[in-house]
């Protein structure tokens, strides 16, 4: 898996994170390499500097003892604002939802929050 390049900052009150949530189940496939080292990349070169931070989560169980993960994966991006968020990824929406198909057959739960503490 190749290294993506991160920096690091501390999460501020009012800045937007956007999580993309990649519900696990049955006969659902998501490759976590090619997340990492393609899609990843494709999107901070789309956003560029609108994101202010990214994280990528691997679900490896549930909340009681051998359960299943809830979700495979995981994505979060965290933006300075609503307006920089919807100015970065409105343009842009196409092709990244046009790559998930070569990562994943798993429809995306996407949640828009406000970071508060």
């Amino acid at each position: 898996m190749s290294r993506v390049k991160l920096k690091y900052i501390l999460m501020k009150k009012g800045m937007i994170k956007v999580s993309v949530m990649y519900p696990n189940g049955e006969g659902k496939k998501f490759d976590m390499d090619y997340y990492c080292s393609k899609h990843i990349p494709l999107v901070g070169g789309l956003l560029g500097d609108s994101v202010k931070a990214a994280t990528v989560e691997k679900g490896l169980g549930g909340g009681a003892p051998d359960s299943p993960a809830t979700f495979a994966a995981m994505g979060n991006l965290y933006f300075d604002s609503m307006d920089s968020f919807q100015n970065a990824f409105g343009p842009n929406a196409g092709t990244i939802m046009a790559d998930l198909p070569n990562f994943t057959n798993i429809e995306p739960v996407v949640q828009v929050s406000e970071v508060l503490i």
